[in-house]
C-alpha cells in the first residue's frame, strides 16, 4: 500500500453497461480520481469467481482525511455528463473509507483474495499470520484495512443508490491464483462469516501519471 488510508469499493454493474463502464473507469474516473491531491493508486480488480461482485476497485490515499477532503467532495458532487450516464447502471455498491491497519509483503500480485468480515474479537491473530502468508511461493502482500470514516450522501451515491458500508476487508495478493485462492480454505478458514472473492487485476493507475496525463491535456 501507498498511503496509511484506502477507499474499497465492490460492485456490479448491468450486463449491457459493463464495456461502457470499464471504458469510462479507465479513460474518465481513474484519472480524475488520481487527480485529487492526496489519492496515490487506484486499481479495479474483476471477479474470477460468478456470485460475487464483479469489481472491487481499491483507491490509495496518503490518509483519511483525503476522503473528505473538499477536493474529493467537489468531484463528488459535480459529476460529469459521462459520469451521470454510468452511475445508474451500478448494482449492489459496498464502500468503505479505510485506514491499513496492517500490512505484510513489498507489492500488489495479479490476483487477489478479499475478505469482508466483522471481527468477533480482537483480530490481532490476523497481524502475526499476514507476515508468514506474503512470504509463501506463490503469494508477495498481504493488506488488512479498518472502517474509518462513514461516507457522506453526495450527488454521485444518490444517483446510483445508497451505499453499504465495510467493517473489516483482509487482501491477500500474489502471483499464483490457485496460491492465493487456496487461503479461503486454509489459513482464513476460521474467519467465520466472512464474504471471499477471487479477483485478477484489470487496470491500474498512479497519481504521477493522471497528473502527467492532465497537464498534456492542458
Amino acid at each position: 500500500m501507498l498511503g496509511r488510508a484506502a477507499m474499497l469499493l465492490f460492485f456490479d454493474i448491468a450486463e449491457a453497461a459493463i464495456a461502457e463502464h470499464d471504458d469510462w473507469h479507465t479513460h474518465e474516473h481513474l484519472p480524475e480520481r488520481l487527480s485529487i491531491p492526496g489519492f496515490l493508486r487506484g486499481t479495479r480488480w474483476v471477479a474470477l469467481r460468478i456470485a460475487q461482485p464483479r469489481y472491487f476497485v481499491i483507491y490509495e490515499v496518503a490518509d483519511v482525511g483525503v476522503l473528505t477532503s473538499a477536493a474529493y467532495l467537489e468531484r463528488l458532487n459535480s459529476p460529469t455528463s459521462w459520469t451521470r450516464k454510468v452511475m445508474p447502471h451500478y448494482r449492489g455498491m459496498t464502500r468503505g473509507f479505510c485506514a491499513v491497519a496492517g500490512r505484510a509483503g513489498l507489492g500488489l500480485g495479479n490476483t487477489a483474495l478479499v475478505a469482508r468480515f466483522k471481527p468477533a474479537g480482537d483480530p490481532s491473530w490476523l497481524r502475526e499470520l499476514m507476515p508468514r502468508l506474503a512470504s509463501r511461493p506463490g503469494l508477495g502482500g498481504c493488506y488488512l484495512f479498518e472502517s474509518a470514516v462513514a461516507p457522506p450522501m453526495t450527488r454521485e451515491q444518490r444517483i446510483r443508490g445508497a451505499d453499504a458500508g465495510v467493517d473489516w476487508v483482509l487482501v491477500a495478493t500474489g502471483y499464483d491464483a490457485e496460491a492465493v485462492s487456496s487461503l479461503q480454505h486454509a489459513d482464513l478458514a476460521t474467519l467465520e462469516g466472512a464474504g471471499f472473492g477471487l479477483y485478477r487485476t484489470a487496470y491500474t493507475l498512479y497519481e504521477i501519471e493522471a497528473k502527467r496525463a492532465d497537464d498534456t491535456a492542458r
